[in-house]
Order: structure tokens, then C-alpha cells, then sequence
């Protein structure tokens, strides 16, 4: 007998898109805690309490990395996303008992994009069972101290999921014979457009409308589009070839569980058509 479905394939079959689903943060903290991780990943994974107590009142985003070859020490990375720039500060540690979550100071520049591939199988079986074998994939194509495995990015049902930092971008459902394509495309400051569930630095119907003028137009560099208006129902980009406006507006679409496990239920999205 066949498995059943998880929310990936069932997302799939709704035929749910992927602009506009991307999480949203610009500041990012990301801690390396090896060992297994919890349902709630900063509570339940064996950090000192007091540490966790920081991690929880961190102002920005705070996901946990690991990978499978490391066995000692400890890196924190810190990524503000910008809409165009943005920077990544390292620092690595001995132990995370030397780590002062509210006096980060000093930490080496990140000169490279670093990837983020949610494996958080206690949060969601989709994330474990596509995200750790687009991991390996990815891994023979980039250095690694680039590419990690991450807790819970956002968006189990979009798995394989994939954040790209101090870019702000999310890809979803990325196909394991598409891997290196994905790391040479990120590497050069390019989207691929067709994975592309948006920029988290973006409210969800900003990135809905990003997307669609980044394939009308077919700008595809990080740094092609800024961010012109917003209204809620009109959004303008300015791009290289002028300014392009959609209008954007929620729409429901096909019942489908946003997560594995869950009860089926209509997915509310947002629709962005360009002006003429």
C-alpha cells in the first residue's frame, strides 16, 4: 500500500501557488544546535534555559542550524536582509554558554549567500523526508560553511523549502535534479523565478506582486526591483525598464492541509495582475 499524501503533494495537487507564501523577517539570528531539535525547536531542543529565554525574546527571527559532519564548537550567524545589500556577521564559539544573544558585537563578514534547508522533521514529516535528501543534493555544489540545515523556515507544505540570506529569499519546491542549477543561480545574485515563493522582507501581497513583474519582466537579479508604492491593493516596482504596478487581491483556492497531519482547509492566497 502506497503511503499517504503529506501536505506537500496535497498543496501540489491544489494546485496552490507559491508567490506571496513567503515568511516574513528581516533580521535573522541562526544558532548551530546539533542533536535533535522539538516540535517548538528553541524550547524543546536541550538549550540552558536561560539561553533559551533569550533566544524567545529575540526582537527578529531565531532558527536553529546544524550539519551532519560537525561535532564541535559552535556558530551563530546574524543576517539583516535589505532590499538591496543586506550583510551576514559570523561568529564561532567554543560553546553557546559564551553566547550573549542581546551583545552581539564584532563577528567576520559572510561574503558569500548562505543556504537554509528546513529539515525540521518533528515539526513537519515534509520538511524531513524532501528537505534533508535536497540537502545532500545540494551540498556536492557549494562550500560548507554555506549551506545548512535549518528548523522551521515556514511553509511545510511548500517542501522542499530553502531561505537564501542576507538575500531574503524563499524557494519552494525544489526539484533534487535542479540543485546545483539552484546554487549557481543564488551564487551569481539571481532568482529562480519559477521556485520562487517570494522576499521575507515583504509583506505577503508585496511579494506576490514582485513576483509576477519579476516574470513579466524578467528580472531576475536580487537587486533589479525597488519597491516604489503600497497600498494593499496597487503595488509598484521600479525596474530597470520603468515602473510596473499590479493590483493584488486575496483569493481562496482548493482545500488542502497546511500541514501534514491537519485537517483540509481552503488556502487563502493572493492573486497580482499587472496594470496595462
Amino acid at each position: 500500500m502506497s503511503p499517504a499524501p503529506g501536505c506537500s503533494e496535497l498543496s501540489l495537487a491544489a494546485d496552490e501557488p507559491l508567490a506571496g507564501t513567503a515568511t516574513q523577517g528581516s533580521d535573522w539570528l541562526l544558532v548551530e544546535v546539533r542533536g535533535a531539535w522539538g516540535g517548538d525547536a528553541i524550547r524543546e531542543s536541550g538549550l540552558p534555559s536561560a539561553l533559551r529565554d533569550e533566544l524567545s525574546a529575540y526582537p527578529g527571527k531565531v532558527i536553529l542550524i546544524r550539519r551532519p559532519d560537525r561535532r564541535v564548537g559552535g556558530t551563530v550567524i546574524r543576517a539583516v536582509v535589505r532590499e538591496h545589500g543586506g550583510e551576514a556577521l559570523r561568529w564561532d564559539l567554543d560553546s553557546l554558554q559564551q553566547l550573549s544573544v542581546t551583545d552581539l558585537s564584532g563577528g567576520g563578514v559572510v561574503h558569500a549567500p548562505l543556504l537554509l534547508v528546513c529539515t525540521h522533521g518533528r515539526r513537519d514529516a515534509c520538511c524531513a523526508r524532501l528537505g534533508a535528501p535536497l540537502y545532500e543534493a545540494l551540498a556536492p555544489h557549494v562550500a560548507p560553511e554555506r549551506l545548512w540545515q535549518a528548523s522551521h523556515l515556514g511553509g511545510h507544505r511548500f517542501a522542499p523549502n530553502v531561505v537564501v540570506l542576507p538575500y531574503g529569499i524563499q524557494l519552494g519546491r525544489i526539484p533534487l535534479d535542479r540543485a546545483r542549477e539552484v546554487v549557481d543561480t543564488v551564487a551569481g545574485g539571481r532568482i529562480p523565478l519559477d521556485l520562487y515563493r517570494g522576499r521575507t522582507l515583504y509583506a505577503p501581497w508585496v511579494q506576490a506582486a514582485e513576483v509576477a513583474v519579476r516574470r513579466a519582466s524578467g528580472c531576475d537579479g536580487v537587486d533589479a526591483l525597488t519597491l516604489v508604492s503600497d497600498d494593499g491593493e496597487r503595488v509598484a516596482f521600479a525596474t530597470p525598464s520603468g515602473v510596473i504596478t499590479a493590483r493584488v487581491e486575496q483569493r481562496e483556492g482548493k482545500a488542502a492541509p497546511v500541514s501534514c497531519g491537519a485537517e483540509h482547509e481552503s488556502n487563502i492566497g493572493w492573486i497580482a495582475v499587472l496594470d496595462r
